[in-house]
């Protein structure tokens, strides 16, 4: 049996980071302190946990240069890119923070003769979070944030890949003040991770990774109570209409399918390009591809790094080849990207044309750096194909014309709608998704519903 985890590097392939896992023990531990920290952590007023809270941020942001490094030491991501889920993390934070007293205000009915009442939004009580590697604190701070503000304990189990991120987080949380295991992280086994969510002192639980990952959470709650947020793969499209701006799209799309090497569930992996743009935009993209520097993402000059591990690299190279046998066509040549090897987790970016929706690249979920582009010829055709998928996480649209657009959007079945851009959470507005995409929802006001539960106040005043 494994007793400890170890996180490979993807930069050169060394052990990077060693942990030993916790036990059944620690698990009961972890939940028995949290669920009397939680509460002593809602007894506080809303402005007290919100400062406390505020302090934390500003103590994580204060080691944005240490965690930069971290971070691409552990999942690749270029550093001159690595700091860039610090500025996310603190836009994420200062905003639920912000709109909490508004969020979680008492819902008031009409006035009614002789009666108050009131809806309250209680904490949950114990949620879990489970978090992945590719936006390590992105994803987590989603619901942790939201469910702490809420007057919630957090037991957070992050992705092997990215151990640091839990103990940094809790370092800043510990720093700011908060009562002791108000939030708490474990290392665990995925046998002991499913142990851990049937728990019936789990209240809660925020998952984002996988759709067989956001099976198993499901399967794990059968036996209890806990509510489910699921935030799970994507396949995302982009349809270039043919009275968009062709530069603007060029850019934002080259971007939004290799930011991050790809490895974005809300990342573009399918595009449509009206018949009179096509070959603009195919011939755009490929030009700007090819100025993407792949290498080393310790170096301030790569602008794309490698994917998470060489099993992932092989899985992309065999998707795209599977395309390339059925008649693809690949328009970047490996061989100009240096640092592209097999058998490593440094693969070159790819575009492929002459794709079509019986191809795995054009319908199974692709997370690196990889996308397909087809031409149409109508906005109706367009949406038939953008709607073809499995998942609905984004969906975006580059015109001009933003009513249409909408109009477009409404026909759409996914969770987000963009206009012009793409691959970005507001965080004022609700993140989620339909089909396989999950459900639940996170960020804006919205975000704090599965966190929270209504309790209502029916008081006779003049008995």
């Amino acid at each position: 049996m494994t007793t400890s985890l170890r996180t490979i590097s993807p930069v050169d392939g060394r052990v990077y980071v060693e942990r030993e896992l916790a036990d059944d023990a620690a698990i009961n531990r972890a939940l028995e302190r949290a669920r009397r920290a939680q509460i002593e952590w809602r007894s506080l007023p809303l402005p007290t946990r919100c400062a406390l809270l505020a302090d934390a941020v500003r103590d994580f942001v204060s080691r944005r240069d240490a965690i930069a490094q971290e971070l691409t030491w552990q999942m690749g991501r270029p550093i001159r890119h690595a700091p860039q889920e610090v500025r996310g993390f603190e836009e994420r934070t200062t905003h639920m923070l912000a709109i909490a007293p508004e969020a979680l205000a008492p819902i008031v009915p009409e006035a009614k003769p002789g009666f108050a009442r009131q809806i309250k939004r209680d904490p949950v009580g114990v949620v879990v979070v489970v978090a992945p590697w590719n936006y390590p604190y992105l994803t987590a701070v989603n619901a942790i944030w939201p469910a702490l503000i809420a007057g919630n304990a957090i037991v957070l189990k992050h992705s092997h890949q990215t151990p640091l991120c839990a103990e940094r987080l809790a370092e800043a949380i510990a720093g700011a003040g908060l009562p002791q295991h108000i939030f708490q992280y474990l290392h665990l086994s995925h046998e002991k991770t499913e142990l851990l969510l049937a728990d019936e002192r789990v209240n809660a639980v925020c998952f984002t990774g996988s759709v067989a990952g956001g099976h198993a959470v499901v399967q794990a709650l059968a036996t209890g109570f806990a509510a489910a947020g699921l935030e799970l793969g994507g396949k995302d499209p982009a349809y270039v209409r043919a009275d968009a701006n062709i530069t603007h799209a060029i850019e934002t799309l080259t971007d939004g399918a290799f930011y991050n090497a790809g490895q974005s569930c809300c990342g573009i992996k399918r595009i449509y390009v009206h018949e009179r743009l096509f070959d603009r935009v195919i011939a755009g993209m490929v030009d700007l591809t090819y100025q993407y520097r792949l290498g080393d993402p310790t170096d301030p000059e790569t602008t794309l790094g490698p994917v998470v591990r060489a099993q992932a690299a092989a899985s992309i190279r065999a998707q795209v080849a599977d395309a390339e046998a059925r008649g693809a066509r690949n328009l970047i040549d490996p061989r100009r990207f240096a640092a592209d090897r097999p058998g490593t987790p440094y693969l070159a970016p790819q575009i492929l044309a002459d794709v079509d929706h019986s191809m795995s690249i054009m319908r199974d979920e692709t997370f690196g750096p990889a996308v397909g582009i087809m031409k149409v010829r109508s906005d109706e055709e367009a949406i038939r194909l953008m709607n073809d998928s499995a998942y609905g996480l984004t969906a975006a649209i580059f015109s001009a014309d933003s009513e249409q657009a909408e109009k477009l959007g409404d026909q759409l079945e996914t969770g987000t709608v963009f206009l012009n851009r793409c691959d970005y959470l507001d965080p004022a507005l609700a993140w989620t998704g339909v089909k396989n995409s999950g459900r639940g929802c996170t960020l804006s006001k919205i975000g704090f519903e599965q966190l929270t539960r209504p309790k209502s106040y029916h008081f006779r005043v003049t008995p």
